[in-house]
């Protein structure tokens, strides 16, 4: 006996299957609807309290943490993670427990700054090395407290000098070096294009911006991903979501723009408040809105 369907009855089933699984299950619909990007969350390992240790490892696994954004370390102690002992240690601590090195940071530049003290140029070289040990690929150069670059354009001018010479390391490795400042978009753009490198981009830090009065959502637009290489979620004495910051409108504007790197959380503990109930909080917060 023939199995052979008529042609027209074959269109009928086909039809009528479809039409079942559209007023069932509105797989129709899904398919014209853009996945949402799975975030990463991770933590600064100064914001909780482990600056460059590899106990950092263990405490973000407790919180809840993917991974963390880890400090080359201080001027204290000679820039530590430079050693390739040290490197290793936080290697196996970042296997056995499964918390990724999200990025990397040089945050002593708010004490020893990049706009006039020569051993920072070492120290952002020898990071673009470090990240490469670990796999990463952003390291945050901070402007603030005696780095900071407002008003200062003789400093500005010496910054520029400095990334046009370490820049082609950082291309050559394809390690990012991201700008985090008081600047606005604006001002960070001018120092890019004046250095000309790929490699040069924007640490994005919500909260910053919001207490410089900058439009976020306005900045984050005009940079996009093809200059925000990373973004801290931060607040300044609250929780996230609890503060200044917008989170719900953050998240729309990075999706507009399709920004699918980590999310480190920085600060959001409130005055008096404990740091891990309020980074478990933190994380929860982010996962719920962007994840779910």
């Amino acid at each position: 006996m023939s199995l052979a369907i008529n042609p027209k009855r074959r269109a009928f089933i086909k039809n009528g299957i479809l039409l079942g699984l559209s007023t069932s299950v509105p797989w129709m619909d899904l398919m014209e609807v853009p996945l949402k990007p799975h975030y990463l969350f991770g933590a600064c390992d100064w914001s909780i309290g482990k600056t460059s240790n590899v106990a950092s490892f263990a405490l973000a696994k407790e919180i809840g943490l993917d991974g963390l954004q880890i400090s080359l370390g201080l001027a204290s102690n000679n820039m530590h993670l430079r050693d390739p002992s040290m490197q290793q240690a936080f290697l196996q601590a970042s296997k056995a427990t499964g918390v990724k090195i999200a990025s990397m940071a040089i945050g002593e530049l708010n004490n020893v700054p990049y706009k006039s003290e020569a051993v920072t140029q070492e120290w952002v070289h020898d990071c673009i090395d470090v990240a490469n040990v670990f796999g990463c690929q952003v390291i945050l150069l901070a402007f603030f407290g005696k780095g900071d670059l407002r008003d200062d354009p003789s400093g500005k001018k010496e910054v520029i000098r400095k990334l046009k010479e370490v820049a082609p390391k950082a291309e050559k490795q394809n390690v990012f070096l991201a700008i985090e400042s008081w600047l606005s978009a604006e001002e960070h753009l001018e120092i890019i294009e004046a250095v000309g490198s790929s490699h040069v981009r924007v640490y994005y830090d919500v909260a910053n911006a919001t207490e410089m009065g900058y439009d976020i959502y306005h900045e984050m637009r005009l940079l996009g991903t093809r200059y925000i290489c990373e973004v801290h979620a931060k607040e300044n004495g609250n929780l996230l979501g609890k503060g200044k910051v917008d989170f719900s409108k953050v998240n729309d504007t990075l999706r507009d723009i399709g920004y699918e790197g980590w999310i480190i959380i920085e600060g959001a503990v409130p005055k008096g408040a404990e740091m891990f109930p309020s980074y478990v909080s933190n994380r929860n917060f982010l996962h719920q809105l962007m994840n779910t």
